[in-house]
């Protein structure tokens, strides 16, 4: 019996690129990962050809592109790219460019990987945070949340897919302890005392595997995964134990985060203070247990930073 074909966005980021891996070292699993990526000599995409993917070209600009990278998959993995770009407007053109590929192509399973609309409990005229781009309250969230309702509305066999905060933005994102005017080393999040839902990114992959291999018991479902929530505190106390440099925790507040002057900061600034507010919202719609049914091999925080912590960029 022939693999079934689970076509992959972004196959060369953290998510796709998890989900493509996960596929491929499950020989026996009955499915073949088909790698899409925009640019097939890249380093990454020759990396995934050789590891045994099908590396197809598709550009979620060019929704033709999309329709031909789609034909004969079982499934497809659909995620978005808003800190390319910082336009929330783009995300929803791209995420409907998908959805309709997915529709023509018929595919048997799609999961969308996406966020909560925040304006669903910050409305536009709710002063407590700005309001940002004059429609959102967080652009990359609120984008992402209100495409959903783009595949349900195609009558897509769709699995909403909740993620989590990468522990991976600790390296590539500029969200790594730094060095203060008095010396000392911090993470610095405007969280208070609240618990952030974190995941490795390539569990975010590895989860994705798991419920297409679960198939029909997650279509028309929303997932949320996360493989451990942690205060602020708890965050920089394992920094300190894995690099063996004292970590603060600067639980600065939300306005002097939005303040911060880096591209997105208010976006983020706003995003945090949506998980600070509505703690219990945002950690109750992502079961760690869950998502351990999907990944066994799920990893806490310790475990991540055991492997990456080299990775992290830390100022002598």
């Amino acid at each position: 019996m022939k693999n079934k074909i689970i076509a992959v966005i972004g196959a060369t980021g953290a998510q796709g690129g998890g989900l493509v891996r996960a596929i491929l070292n499950d020989k026996g699993g009955g499915f073949t990962a088909r790698a899409i990526t925009r640019d097939v000599h890249s380093a990454k995409a020759k990396q995934l050809a050789e590891l045994g993917a099908e590396v197809v070209a598709a550009d979620v600009d060019d929704p033709r592109s999309l329709k031909n990278a789609f034909d004969g998959a079982h499934g497809a993995y659909c995620v978005t790219f808003f800190w390319e770009h910082f336009s929330a407007d783009k995300e929803k053109a791209h995420a409907r460019a998908m959805a309709e590929a997915a529709h023509a192509a018929g595919v048997a399973h799609v999961i969308w990987s996406t966020l909560e609309d925040t304006r669903q409990w910050v409305p536009l005229e709710d002063d407590r945070m700005p309001t940002l781009m004059g429609k959102y309250k967080v652009p990359h969230f609120d984008g992402k949340g209100e495409a959903n309702a783009t595949f349900t509305g195609l009558g897509l066999p769709v699995t909403l897919l909740n993620t989590s905060f990468y522990w991976d933005n600790l390296i590539h994102f500029g969200m790594g302890p730094q060095k203060g005017p008095d010396g000392r080393l911090a993470i610095t999040m405007p969280m208070a005392d609240k618990r952030l839902p974190g995941i490795a990114a390539e569990d975010i992959g590895k989860c994705a595997y798991g419920i297409f291999q679960r198939g029909q018991e997650f279509i028309g479902k929303t997932v949320g995964i996360a493989g451990e929530f942690l205060t602020g505190a708890q965050m920089a106390a394992a920094l300190t134990r894995a690099l063996g440099r004292t970590v603060h925790y600067n639980a600065i507040t939300p306005e002097a985060f939005r303040g911060l002057g880096f591209p997105g900061a208010e976006d983020l600034g706003n995003m945090f203070q949506f998980k600070r507010d509505f703690n219990e919202i945002f950690c109750g719609a992502r079961s760690i247990e869950l998502s351990r049914s999907l990944n066994p091999a799920l990893q806490t925080f310790e475990q991540w930073l055991a492997r990456n912590k080299a990775q992290i960029p830390i100022e002598a």
